[in-house]
C-alpha cells in the first residue's frame, strides 16, 4: 500500500473513532477549542476531549435533557474573562438548542458569522470585551426568541440596518457601546422592539437626528443611552413620551435648539445634556434666546425706523419709568425679605421672652438663644439692638461653657436632665460614639458625641446643624438639638427601638441573625429609597449621604426604616474625629471600643474608592443597589480578597450580575429563607432587576434614586 493511501485510511478510522465516541454537539463544540490559540498550560479546554460521549461535564458547558433527542443538549456556553484569543467559529450555529453564547471578555477577533444564528434557540449573547469587528450579520435576528444581546466594546463597525434589527421583536437588551457604527439612526426599527427594555448606543459614530419612533419604546425602564456620538438636530419632543423612569442620557454629541419640557424630560438632570455647546433651556444654565427679541434690544436691525416706540419717547420719561420700576421691584423684594425671615424665626422657635426649657443660667442662656435668632435682649427682655453689641461666639464660649440648642421647638429638655440620664454605648465609628439615654420622663434619645476640635468654627457648625434640622422625612432620623461647647460636641435625634439592617441580617456577636421575610424586607428597601430620595431631590441642601451601608439604615418594631449619619462628614471635618472618653459630658457618657462588623468600602462604588475623589449623589444609588443585593442574597458584600485595586468590584455585584448572564436559576442567587414564599418570586426578580441597575459600573448609567423609588414602589403593588 502507498504510503499516502494508508495516511488517509488512518485519518478515516481516527474520524470514525471520533465520531463513535463523540456526540454532534460535542463536535460541533470542539470546533471553538481549534478556533483558539491555545495558552501554554490549555487550562481552558483542558477537558474538552474526544473521547467523551457527550460535551456535559465539560468546562463551561450546560446540557438539558429535550424530547425529541436521545442524548443531553446544549444549552449553554460560558467561557468568559479568560483571554482567549481567536476567532468565533461557524460550527456553533448547529447547536439547534443554544440557549445561550457567553464569550465576553475575551481577544476574539474578525467578523461574528452569519451562520452562529443558524442556532434558532438562542435568546441571550454576551460576546463585549472583544476584538471582533466588521458589520452586523444580516442574520442576527433570525433567533425568534433572542431577547439579549450584548455586542459593547469591540470594533464592529457600519451602519445599524433596518432590514437586519426590525425582526427582532423579542429583544429585552440591545448594548452595542464602544464599537465605530457609523451612520444614521434608522426609523421604523424601534417601533417593532416592543419588549425593549435597555437600550445602549454609545460611544460610536453615529450621525443625524434622533428617530421619532424612539418615543414607541414603552417598556424601556433603565437608560436610552446616546451619548458620545456626532447626532445633530432637534431633540425630538416626543421623547417626552417614554415611560417617566427613562433616565436619558445625550451627552457629548452636537444637538441643537431648546430642550423639550414635556413627559419625561422633567426628570432629567443636567448630566443628561452636557457637551451639547447649540443646546439650551432648562435644566442646563444656559437660556435660550428670544425668538420674538424686540428691534429696540437689537443692534442689528434698524435702530433708525420710524416704529421703534423708544425712539418718540424723551429720556425724562424713560428715566421716570425706569425708577419707578426699580421701587417697585425693591419694595416687593423687602416684603419678600421680612416674610422669609419671620417664618425663619418661627420655625427655628427663637423667642426672647419666657424662661428657658434647655438648663443652666436663665439669663445667660436666653441671651445666647438671642444671638443665634439675630434678636436683642438685656436682662432677659427686649431692648435696644445696638445695647449688645458683643462677639456672639464671645458671649456663649468665652469662659468655656455650652450650651444645649433645641432644632425641633417641640422637644424640650434640661441639660442638667441629659447630665443625669443614664447612658448606654450602641456603637462607634469614625463618626463618633452613639449612646442611648434615657431621660427623667422615660423618653429614650441618641446622642452622638463628635470630636473636641473645631472651636474657632462654630458658625460652620451651626449653620451645617440648621440645614440638617431641616429635613423632615418620615424615613430619615430626625435631629432634635445639639449642645456645643469648646470641649465637648453632641448630637441628640430620636432613638429607633430595634436596632439597624446589619444586625437583622447578621445578628449580633454572639448571636444568630433574625430571619427576616420578603414582606419586611421589600418594606426595609422601599422605606429607605424613599428617604434616601427625599435627601436627594427635595432636602434643602439635595444632601449626598456618602455613606448608605446597613449599619446607617436603622429599623423600628415595626420594621420601618430610618437612615442615620447623613450630613455627618461636614461636621466631623468642622470638629475633628477623635470622640474621647473626657470633655464636659465624660463622666456621663461611658466610652469603650465596640468591634466594626463591617467594612463600608464593600458598599461604595467604584469611583467613590479612588482617592480625592468628590461625592455624587450616583455614589448613594451604587451604595443603595448593594444594600438591596444583599437584602436579596443574604451574603455581605465583601471584597474579592485578592482586590489590589481601588475600582475592584465587590464580589456580590460581580457574581450576581454574572448569574444572570448565564441564566442561572433563581434559588441560586437568593437567599434560601426566601425560597419558601414561593408566591414572591416575580417581586423578588423584579427587585433584582432594580438592584443591577443600581450597581451599573457607569455612574450615568445609574437611575436617579427618585427613580428606583418609584420602581420599587411598583412591586408587590
Amino acid at each position: 500500500m502507498e504510503p499516502s493511501s494508508f495516511s488517509a485510511l488512518l485519518i478515516l478510522l481516527l474520524l470514525v473513532d471520533t465520531t463513535l465516541s463523540l456526540n454532534s454537539d460535542g463536535l460541533s463544540l470542539l470546533s471553538l477549542k481549534s478556533a483558539v490559540d491555545q495558552p501554554a498550560d490549555g487550562s481552558a479546554f483542558s477537558d474538552w476531549l474526544d473521547t467523551d460521549p457527550t460535551p456535559c461535564r465539560w468546562t463551561g458547558i450546560s446540557c438539558m435533557n429535550i424530547s425529541g433527542f436521545p442524548d443531553p443538549c446544549v444549552v449553554g456556553i460560558a467561557i468568559s474573562g479568560k483571554n482567549l484569543r481567536g476567532y468565533i467559529p461557524s460550527e456553533l450555529g448547529n447547536l439547534v438548542n443554544l440557549r445561550r453564547l457567553n464569550l465576553h471578555d475575551n481577544n476574539f477577533h474578525g467578523s461574528i458569522p452569519s451562520q452562529l444564528f443558524n442556532a434558532t434557540s438562542l435568546h441571550s449573547i454576551f460576546l463585549y470585551g472583544n476584538n471582533l469587528s466588521g458589520p452586523l450579520p444580516p442574520s442576527i435576528c433570525n433567533p425568534p426568541r433572542l431577547q439579549n444581546l450584548d455586542l459593547s466594546n469591540n470594533s464592529l463597525s457600519g451602519p445599524l440596518q433596518k432590514d437586519y434589527l426590525k425582526n427582532c421583536k423579542q429583544l429585552q437588551r440591545l448594548i452595542l457601546a464602544r464599537n465605530r457604527f457609523d451612520g444614521e439612526i434608522q426609523a421604523g426599527i424601534w417601533s417593532c422592539m416592543e419588549n425593549l427594555n435597555q437600550l445602549d448606543l454609545s460611544s460610536n459614530e453615529l450621525t443625524g437626528s434622533v428617530p421619532d419612533d424612539f418615543s414607541e419604546l414603552k417598556s424601556l425602564s433603565g437608560a436610552l443611552n446616546l451619548s458620545y456620538n456626532h447626532l445633530s438636530g432637534k431633540i425630538p419632543k416626543s421623547l417626552g413620551d417614554l415611560p417617566l423612569t427613562v433616565s436619558l442620557d445625550l451627552r457629548n454629541n452636537n444637538f441643537s435648539g431648546e430642550i423639550p419640557q414635556t413627559g419625561s424630560f422633567s426628570n432629567q438632570g443636567p448630566t443628561a445634556f452636557l457637551d451639547n455647546p447649540l443646546l439650551c433651556g432648562f435644566p442646563l444654565q444656559k437660556t435660550c434666546k428670544n425668538p420674538g427679541q424686540s428691534s429696540a434690544d437689537n443692534p442689528n436691525s434698524g435702530s433708525g425706523s420710524e416704529n421703534s416706540p423708544v425712539k418718540g419717547m424723551s429720556p425724562g420719561l424713560i428715566i421716570l419709568i425706569s425708577v419707578a420700576d426699580a421701587a417697585v421691584v425693591a419694595f416687593i423684594g423687602l416684603v419678600i425679605v421680612y416674610i422669609y425671615w419671620k417664618k425663619k424665626d418661627d420655625e427655628n422657635g427663637c423667642s426672647c421672652t419666657g424662661k428657658s426649657k434647655f438648663g443652666g443660667n436663665e439669663k445667660r442662656h436666653l441671651c445666647n438663644l438671642c444671638h443665634l435668632c439675630s434678636c436683642a435682649c438685656i436682662n432677659g427682655g427686649f431692648g435696644n439692638q445696638d445695647s449688645d453689641s458683643g462677639d456672639p461666639e464671645k458671649a456663649e464660649r468665652g469662659k468655656g461653657e455650652g450650651d444645649l440648642v433645641a432644632i425641633d421647638k417641640g422637644f424640650t429638655f434640661e441639660l442638667d436632665e441629659l447630665l443625669r440620664a443614664s447612658a448606654y454605648v450602641l456603637g462607634k465609628s469614625g463618626l463618633g460614639i452613639v449612646y442611648k439615654v434615657v431621660l427623667g420622663n422615660g423618653i429614650p434619645v441618641a446622642v452622638r458625641r463628635l470630636g473636641e476640635g473645631g472651636d474657632q468654627r462654630y458658625k460652620e457648625f451651626a449653620a451645617e446643624i440648621q440645614a440638617i434640622g431641616r429635613v423632615k422625612h418620615p424615613n430619615v432620623v430626625k435631629l432634635r438639638a445639639y449642645y456645643w461647647a469648646p470641649d465637648e460636641k453632641l448630637l441628640i435625634s430620636d432613638f429607633i427601638s430595634n436596632g439597624n439592617l446589619a444586625t437583622a441580617l447578621r445578628g449580633r456577636i454572639g448571636q444568630s441573625s433574625s430571619s427576616l421575610s420578603w414582606t419586611t424586607r421589600l418594606k426595609i428597601a422601599k422605606g429607605t429609597a424613599r428617604g434616601l430620595a427625599y435627601l436627594h431631590e427635595c432636602s434643602p441642601r439635595k444632601f449626598v449621604h456618602g455613606d448608605i451601608k446597613p449599619s446607617n439604615i436603622l429599623i423600628d418594631n415595626e420594621y420601618q426604616a430610618y437612615i442615620s449619619d447623613f450630613g455627618l462628614n461636614r461636621l466631623i471635618t468642622i470638629t475633628g474625629n477623635n470622640p474621647s472618653s473626657g470633655g464636659f459630658m465624660g463622666g456621663a457618657l461611658p466610652y469603650m471600643q465596640p468591634v466594626q462588623t463591617e467594612r463600608s468600602n464593600s458598599y461604595r462604588a467604584p469611583e467613590a474608592r479612588v482617592t480625592g475623589s468628590k461625592p455624587t449623589q450616583k455614589w448613594d444609588v451604587y451604595s443603595f443597589g448593594v444594600v438591596l443585593l444583599e437584602l436579596l442574597t443574604g451574603k455581605s458584600p465583601e471584597l474579592s480578597p485578592t482586590a489590589s485595586t481601588s475600582a475592584e468590584v465587590p464580589d456580590l455585584v460581580s457574581s450576581v450580575r454574572k448569574g444572570f448572564e448565564d441564566e442561572n436559576p433563581l434559588s441560586d442567587m437568593v437567599d434560601h429563607v426566601l425560597l419558601q414564599e414561593v408566591h414572591a418570586k416575580k417581586e423578588v426578580l423584579a427587585a433584582f432587576h432594580v438592584a443591577l441597575a443600581c450597581t451599573e459600573p457607569d455612574p450615568e448609567v445609574r437611575p436617579r434614586m427618585k427613580t428606583v423609588s418609584e420602581n420599587l414602589e411598583r412591586v408587590g403593588t
